[in-house]
């Protein structure tokens, strides 16, 4: 009798990934197999920002995956990242979210380890004295070089840290592609980040639906009464869709336009419901944009790097988004809103201003929380039916427009390639 059954079979009812089954959604067992094939194994995981963790001895506890990890500054400025796991009874030791120690100590038997993590200190290792002789303590081969905390392979590009367990794993350079890191270049172009402050979500929903929302260009402009009443993203913007060879990363760049101010003037979008032509805002400098010299053009760029993370560049606001797994019905998803340090005060309060659109709570993005809850929902209700994802036709390609789901396609693509399905 298997004690792990296997995920149960899906159907793709045209043969493509232009219909979804909800399966890929519902099944538990399926989940477990995305984490080690997507989280855990030929993957970068974004865990950070270097401007987090500043100092020799600050760290951060986060996740790679449903795994704690702590990303850490050591002694000679080099940043680590190790596994919240004590070698040796398994307790995850590290309780705070950010902090600043010189070493790690797990609280149940006192082990100790190095912000680099290796094991320094073994209480009674030596066993204890009494009545003469020496009682306990560990075997004679006990080497603390065997026994440190599970490092994971880091790499440092524009100040944004990345990690994987899988020390194998390809170049973060390749693992990008050429596309994706010319966006990637264009936001942490090498000026020195500063943090602004975070956003923290619980989501009931797939943790790939998320993915899914940010390839998605063809909702912003319907869901979003902010984003089509006052022009930051509609379908009639001059825009383009880009991915890497792989299809699993991809970038939604979009250039904002004169129309669609609350004007009324954009008849593409009058039929529209989440359009306001009569809206006002109480604060209008919540539309202060100004231009910024590193934009080249584009207003919003949205880009995804497959599994973990999102690159947010909306007017002035930019942030990343960490997408935290918690079973397949639920994630957690953290913003970190930054900016940079040649930012001018009056930019400064810009972008915190601006963030104000983003996070659980934003005028944006609680719409986007809320659908994926109802979707969730839906798809454990009926798990034998499926999506749709036609928009655009059913193949998977670059397009220089919005009305289409081909991203959605492309990710589901690669993800059957690499799950095998």
């Amino acid at each position: 009798m298997s004690l792990s059954p296997a995920a149960q079979p899906i159907h793709w009812e045209k043969g493509d990934t232009s219909r979804i089954p909800f399966g890929v959604y519902t099944d538990e067992q399926r989940h477990k197999k995305e984490l080690e094939r997507f989280f855990y194994k030929a993957h970068w995981c974004y865990v950070g920002l270097e401007a987090e963790i500043p100092e020799s001895g600050d760290f951060k506890r986060t996740v790679v995956g449903e795994r704690s990890v702590i990303m850490t500054r050591a002694d000679d400025g080099q940043i680590h990242v190790v596994e919240n796991v004590c070698a040796h009874r398994g307790m995850q030791f590290c309780r705070e979210r950010h902090g600043h120690k010189k070493e790690f100590v797990c609280p149940y038997h006192q082990w100790s380890y190095t912000l680099k993590g290796d094991l320094q200190g073994v209480p009674f290792r030596r066993g204890v004295r009494q009545d003469g002789k020496v009682n306990g303590g560990m075997p004679a081969d006990f080497d603390p070089k065997d026994h440190g905390l599970t490092a994971l392979k880091v790499a440092v590009r524009g100040g944004v840290v990345f990690a994987s367990f899988d020390h194998a794993v390809e170049s973060l350079e390749d693992f990008m592609g050429p596309t994706i890191l010319g966006y990637f270049d264009r936001l942490f172009n090498g000026r020195k980040l500063i943090i602004l402050g975070y956003n923290r979500q619980r989501i009931p929903g797939n943790w790939k639906l998320m993915q899914e929302n940010i390839k998605d260009p063809y909702h912003p402009g319907l869901l979003h009464t902010w984003f089509v009443t006052f022009g930051l993203w509609r379908a009639d913007n001059k825009s383009e869709l880009r991915m890497d060879a792989h299809h699993r990363h991809a970038a939604m760049v979009s250039t904002r336009g004169s129309a669609g101010q609350a004007s009324g003037q954009a008849s593409q979008v009058t039929q529209v419901s989440s359009f306001k032509a009569d809206m006002q805002l109480n604060d209008p400098s919540f539309l202060d944009i100004v231009p910024e010299a590193w934009w080249g053009g584009p207003t919003a760029v949205m880009t995804t790097l497959f599994p973990s993370v999102i690159f947010q560049q909306q007017v002035n606001s930019v942030s990343t988004r960490h997408i935290q797994p918690d079973g397949h019905g639920a994630f957690d998803f953290v913003w970190t809103h930054f900016g940079f340090d040649d930012d001018t005060p009056e930019m400064h309060e810009r972008r915190l201003r601006q963030a104000n659109l983003f996070g659980p709570a934003g005028f944006v993005s609680a719409d986007d929380g809320e659908v994926i809850e109802f979707s969730q929902q839906a798809f454990e209700s009926k798990p034998q039916h499926r999506t749709l994802a036609e928009l655009g036709g059913r193949e998977v390609g670059e397009t220089d427009h919005m009305v289409t789901e081909t991203l959605i396609r492309g990710m589901y693509a690669y993800w059957r390639k690499v799950m095998e399905e």
